[in-house]
């Protein structure tokens, strides 16, 4: 008997096929990037072989089947929003009342402007899905790697460690942004299908164009990605900390529900600025004639900090981990 057929043997015994399957990608994904580098005889800490590493990542990332059906989840949501809109108003134009107190009411003009649906799908997927999806993709950075005992040979490539930490941190951060402009895509294709399209009513109640509605629907949409950034820095720190990336998933989707909570609570109002998701929502203010851009700094400044706080003790834990799968 082979060893290969021992090993898949094995593997049936302890743990899912999938988890061969993985290792055997990633292990082919090495002898890539290694005999991508054997021409040259220089050192492999270049651009080039960053910039190889990191698309080798993404390509790695986005071609999971647990990434595709996160996206999948993500571009569902928007149009379940739009046809439960739909059935609800009967196709009928104009908008029930406002929105609650704790939102923009922008669920109320989405049977005038399908516009709109982009705004309400990031509104409803923000507090939940998007920091779940994340949070999954963070937590198994670091300890996904080492679970299916890749760790040490993308090590080995040689990438080291801060630029390995570097690259994850960079895949994580590019599917902050892919997430979300999944849901806002699929959000305005549904609205378009749905709803008429047209120029769209500010918060403040003043008009502007449709080219200023798009223009202002992609800056959310942005400023939602960056929002995940500190959340993406604090679920890479968790992945250093373990070998087990469900459980580094499970921490870290689980400290994003936590938090939340704590930041409705009264009690707490001294401490919730300094919240990660304190300020998520205030997206909204990009909807405003003028727009308000004091808590939207206030969320970039806060995003930074986290990922700057988060991203030196992921690396400094890595950097001094033995590596030992």
């Amino acid at each position: 008997m082979s060893r290969g057929e021992q090993g898949r043997q094995t593997d049936r015994a302890g743990r899912p096929d999938i988890g061969w399957a993985e290792r055997a990608n990633r292990a082919d994904r090495i002898q890539r990037l290694e005999k991508a580098e054997r021409p040259s005889a220089a050192p492999r800490t270049g651009p080039l072989w960053t910039l190889g590493l990191l698309r080798s990542e993404l390509v790695t990332t986005l071609r999971r089947w647990r990434t595709l059906a996160l996206l999948g989840v993500l571009a569902a949501v928007p149009v379940l929003v739009g046809v439960a809109v739909k059935v609800q108003t009967g196709g009928g134009s104009g908008g029930g009342g406002r929105g609650g107190d704790g939102g923009p009411a922008f669920i109320a003009q989405i049977t005038n402007n399908g516009l709109f649906l982009v705004f309400t799908a990031l509104a409803v997927t923000l507090p939940f899905f998007l920091p779940m999806a994340v949070g999954v993709i963070a937590g198994d950075a670091i300890a996904g790697e080492a679970n299916s005992g890749t760790l040490r040979y993308l090590l080995v490539a040689p990438a080291g460690r801060t630029r390995l930490l570097l690259v994850k941190y960079a895949t994580t951060a590019a599917f902050c942004l892919l997430a979300t402009l999944v849901v806002a895509l699929s959000a305005l294709a549904v609205g378009a299908l749905l709803f008429p399209l047209g120029d769209p009513t500010t918060i403040s109640g003043t008009r502007i164009g449709l080219g200023d509605g798009l223009l202002r629907a992609l800056l959310i949409a942005l400023t939602v990605a960056a929002s995940l950034l500190g959340l993406a820095a604090l679920g890479l720190f968790v992945s250093t900390l373990t070998n087990s990336g469900i459980g580094a998933m499970a921490t870290t989707v689980g400290l994003v529900i936590t938090v939340q909570i704590l930041d409705q609570i009264p009690q707490l109002h001294a401490f919730q600025p300094y919240f990660f998701p304190h300020y998520w929502m205030s997206f909204a203010d990009l909807m405003r004639d003028p727009v308000y851009w004091d808590d939207l700094v206030r969320n970039l400044e806060l995003q930074a900090l986290y990922a700057a706080v988060f991203g030196s003790a992921a690396w400094a834990r890595f950097t001094t981990k033995d590596i030992t799968a």
